[in-house]
């Protein structure tokens, strides 16, 4: 089972107490996979084109709503998508936000938009979650009541459809949370503190290996300084100190500076044993310059 599939089955399952939840939800499953055709009687029918788990929630939600067998009329008013005075049925125009007042209410809504409209992407590969709406200004509305729990979401266009999206990994935690997908969001997190955990291993394992290379580069440039200045005969002309640096590194060519530090006697710090390494370089440079000017 897929992410959104995990999202929206815990969803479906989640059915709310109040009757003004039961029909901000009932509304947006009617605005994002609604149709309205008359009927024989030439009377609106509601037409609810998703899945069978919508329908039957739908439906559930209209029995709580109503308690009896409604007139669709009754439900297309009750829920905003109409008025009495209303000749033309326009789903595309967005929720009538006098039943969205409440914040409860607008979980709901965007409870039942997830439903039918909703997507995430596998979080293992990356954070993307959107609405697919067929209006602008239905995707407007649903952007709005986003902002309204400080989610920041996008709007893009994609073939005949408007898209609002969400990329931030918080703000995807916190639409899960206000829409009641708790074990999805908590699966979530586990994968989110999983990736982090494994982006620091990385990183910490590149930044050692860039150290470790780092190290093994200038030890050998330093085991190439010292061993010409032994095969020029000068290593006797070097300090006791000096010469006790360039033993040890040519017995221990894989050490940090810090390591080889402690084999000094006395011990000696870190950047004294660079200082030490640096000196015998100059002096191996000093040896190679002097060859070259005998040469001409």
């Amino acid at each position: 089972m897929s992410f959104s599939s995990e999202i929206k089955s815990e969803l479906i399952g989640r059915i709310s107490s109040g009757r003004h939840c039961q029909l901000a939800e009932m509304a947006a499953i009617i605005h994002f996979c609604g149709k309205i055709q008359p009927n024989a009687k030439g009377k609106p029918k509601i037409i609810i084109s998703e899945s069978e788990p919508v329908k039957r929630k739908f439906f559930t939600l209209q029995k709580k709503a109503f308690n009896i067998e409604a007139d669709e009329g009754e439900i297309l008013q009750a829920t905003g998508i109409i008025t009495e005075s209303q000749e033309q049925i326009d789903l595309e125009g967005g929720p009538d936000m006098l039943i969205l007042k409440k914040s409860c209410c607008r979980q709901a809504y965007l409870r039942g938009a997830f439903c039918t409209a909703g997507s995430m992407s596998d979080p293992r590969g990356g954070y993307h979650l959107e609405f697919v709406t067929a209006s602008v200004a239905l995707a407007k509305h649903l952007k709005d009541i986003l902002a309204a729990f400080e989610i920041d979401a996008k709007i893009m266009g994609r073939k005949k459809h408007h898209v609002i999206y969400i990329k931030d990994g918080a703000g995807i935690v916190h639409l899960l949370n206000i829409m009641g997908a708790h074990n999805a969001l908590l699966r979530l997190e586990s994968l989110r503190v999983e990736k982090e955990v494994r982006n620091l291993i990385n990183r910490k394992v590149n930044c050692e290996t860039a150290n470790i290379t780092k190290t093994i580069t200038a030890a050998a440039r330093q085991m190439e300084d010292i061993i010409y200045i032994k095969e020029q005969g000068a290593l006797g002309s070097l300090s006791q100190t000096l010469l006790k640096t360039a033993k040890l590194r040519l017995l221990y060519p894989d050490l940090s500076y810090q390591d080889l530090g402690v084999l000094m006697e006395p011990p000696l710090s870190k950047s004294g044993v660079n200082h030490r390494l640096r000196k015998l370089s100059a002096i191996s440079a000093d040896i190679r310059h002097g060859r070259e000017d005998e040469n001409g």
